[in-house]
């Protein structure tokens, strides 16, 4: 009937075939339950309780329930992804994620990375992006480098921290993520908030050359503590990624204005294609090549040349297939992303003896971070809403954590260095590092969604 009372609702549901909800819910349990086949099918083991490919299915599965969960209470769903990973490798008899392969968490954490850089490149503004172009400049260097330093004195003078070792966390802690900014901020941009000023624009174009600062300068630092080569090349090796990322971008951007060629029958499936592999060559052999910096930028970077091109063929008004095609590849991929970013946090790895104290090393940064990204678009045109709304969207950290965190105990093992040494690298990695992807990252998150519409214009 036209107004039906919830008995007539419920029946309805379970009428023989079901109908609405329950049978989108069934759909889905079906469609599961057959991938799961699938994979028992191929793998056999694998696909089996304690199985690396069961471990995926099962975290990535319940962070998309978790996502949704989180959605009802208008919460952004990568909040309640990140929080499910979290639960299932922490919480005893549940915690599938211990039996995860790091070489494929991280595989498939890059791959989701591509996935949402390359969305973030199709959707930048150039007009945007040229008018600010100084506050890009402003707000990836000047909050990276100030949270950066006052976190390597706080570090050398309440954890005892060598100088060097401090600067080496201050790089780790002060890069934002893009894994958690760059959703965000597409997802303010489809829903209208702050696109007449740009600030979605500035902030993803900011985050990508905030990373590979940080990047960069963890790198170089790495290389004085533990120089077995020529220092002037460790040096120079971050500045040298950005101009390589960006330089990458610009060539396949340009080979993308032309192939496929205007005549070609499925030119937006192989725009598409190309666009994709695009991105994932970036960062995995960026990675491979140990140059790691110039991958995201690449990845960013080549996005948005194709776009300038591509966007001049659209009628007015209308979206680009290419870009409808990454936003459902995201829905995949989403979870992906930040189940296996919670499921890198491990409780076991938190000492206690530096817990305190290294909350309060990265509340210094943090307080820091807070005022100075503030004071970097100052000089903006952007009302005192938008400027507070700045330093909210600038404080979520993730990626580069999860990604160079360990390194520094990596090196100090390969190395053969003293025990003081390891004990730091294990500070480092297990202590505070983890501790800044539990704060800032679902902080973040909630903070971005729950004051944009309240400080940005729709």
């Amino acid at each position: 009937p036209p107004d039906p009372s919830c008995c007539q609702r419920f029946r309805y549901a379970f009428l023989c075939p079901p109908h609405g909800t329950v049978a989108q819910g069934l759909t889905l349990v079906l469609c599961l339950l057959l991938a799961w086949g699938l994979l028992w099918g191929i793998t056999g083991a694998q696909a089996l309780p304690g199985g690396n490919l069961f471990s995926i299915f099962i975290v990535v599965v319940c962070a998309s329930v978790g996502g949704r969960l989180v959605q009802i209470i208008h919460l952004p769903p990568l909040l309640g992804m990140l929080i499910v990973g979290f639960a299932l490798r922490n919480i005893p008899v549940i915690n599938v994620a211990k039996d995860i392969d790091p070489m494929w968490s991280g595989a498939l954490r890059n791959t989701a990375l591509a996935v949402i850089l390359t969305r973030a490149g199709l959707g930048l503004d150039p007009v945007a992006l040229r008018k600010l172009s100084r506050g890009v400049f402003l707000l990836a260097f000047s909050p990276c480098i100030a949270e950066t330093v006052v976190e390597a004195i706080a570090a050398h003078f309440i954890l005892g921290f060598p100088w060097l070792w401090g600067v080496m966390l201050g790089f780790v802690l002060a890069a934002v993520s893009p894994a958690v900014v760059v959703p965000s901020m597409l997802s303010l941009h489809e829903q209208g908030y702050g696109v007449i000023k740009g600030i979605p624009t500035l902030v993803i174009a900011a985050a990508s050359v905030d990373d590979v600062l940080a990047i960069s300068g963890f790198g170089v630092a790495l290389g004085i503590a533990f120089s077995k080569g020529d220092l002037v090349w460790t040096i120079f090796k971050g500045p040298l990624e950005a101009v390589l990322g960006i330089v990458y971008g610009f060539l396949l951007g340009f080979l993308g204005w032309y192939f496929p060629h205007s005549q070609h029958g499925s030119r937006n499936l192989f725009r598409f294609l190309f666009l994709f592999a695009a991105g994932l060559f970036s960062i995995f052999v960026s990675l491979r090549a140990e140059l790691s910096g110039a991958g995201a930028l690449g990845a960013l970077t080549t996005a948005f040349v194709v776009a300038v091109k591509w966007r001049g063929e659209m009628e007015a008004h209308t979206t680009m297939p290419v870009s409808e095609a990454f936003a459902v590849l995201w829905v995949v991929f989403q979870p992906v992303l930040f189940s296996l970013i919670g499921a890198e946090v491990s409780i076991e790895a938190l000492q206690p003896k530096t817990v305190g104290l290294g909350l309060a090393v990265l509340g210094l940064g943090l307080s820091l971070r807070l005022v100075v990204s503030f004071l970097a678009v100052f000089g903006l045109n952007f009302n005192w809403k938008e400027k507070f709304f700045i330093p909210l969207a600038w404080l979520p950290k993730a990626t580069v954590q999860a990604a160079i965190g360990s390194y520094a105990l990596d090196t100090a093992r390969a190395f053969g260095s003293d025990p003081e040494d390891i004990k730091l690298g294990t500070q480092v990695v297990l202590t505070i590092a983890v501790l800044s992807i539990v704060i800032t990252a679902p902080l973040g998150a909630a903070a971005i969604a729950l004051s944009a519409p309240r400080l940005l214009h729709k």
